[in-house]
């Protein structure tokens, strides 16, 4: 079994593109499932339902959750409640791994911690998995904490210390952005538009809706 775990960056990255759809689309051609935590669908539909500006696009998410689409962690054998216990735990090691200023640095929320979890929840089960994640700083922790402590400190202008015994192991948890999934349902022909730039036309509405990649990234993906 294979699955894609949804963090709410990447699905609200997609809604505000009206890309949605892409996810029924690529789901049929994916062996697996894509799955979304409590904490995940409390911020990209519960939460929104009750913004005037963002409901149309919870409700476009929640037809996805009842079509399945996007299925919860039950539907792998791991429960939620599992989920919950251990991400406090995991937000309190990923908000204690930086220190500026004699100071904490909070690094990221419930539904990140969600994500990092199930993804050592069902690589313990022997299930293959990947977060799709459009937010830099989660990605980050997990490719590779000295990475983030020196883009850190070079953005904010200030000496981070990194408690190491709290960071998390690099290449546990592999992570994939918005635009990538643009990329793959592009690539194998999903996308209606075909006259004109269609692939950098997505690659860069990713970009300015969320998705954390740079200039030559999109330039690299053009030339696969």
């Amino acid at each position: 079994m294979k699955i894609i775990i949804f963090d709410s960056s990447t699905i609200i990255s997609l809604a505000m593109n009206g890309l949605l759809d892409l996810l029924t689309k690529l789901k049929k051609e994916f062996n697996g499932k894509f799955i979304i935590t409590s904490k995940v669908k409390y911020e990209s539909v519960d939460r929104p339902l009750e913004i005037k500006k963002f409901e149309l696009g919870a409700l476009k998410v929640k037809k996805l959750i009842d079509d399945k689409i996007l299925e919860p962690p039950e539907s792998i054998g791991i429960q939620q409640e599992e989920i919950r216990k251990k991400s406090q735990e995991m937000l309190r090691m990923c908000n204690h791994i930086f220190i500026a200023q004699n100071e904490y640095m909070h690094l990221i929320d419930e539904g990140e911690a969600s994500c990092l979890v199930l993804s050592l929840l069902a690589s313990e089960k022997g299930i293959d998995n990947i977060i799709a994640i459009d937010e830099r700083t989660t990605r980050m922790l997990g490719e590779g904490p000295e990475n983030l402590k020196k883009l850190l400190s070079q953005k904010l202008h200030i000496e981070i210390t990194m408690v190491k015994e709290n960071a998390l192991k690099p290449s546990k948890i592999k992570f994939i952005r918005s635009s990538e999934l643009v990329y793959v349902a592009w690539k194998k022909g999903l996308v209606e538009l075909k006259d004109g730039k269609v692939l950098d036309a997505l690659l860069y509405a990713t970009k300015f809706k969320g998705s954390a990649i740079s200039y030559e990234e999109i330039e690299e993906i053009k030339r696969l």
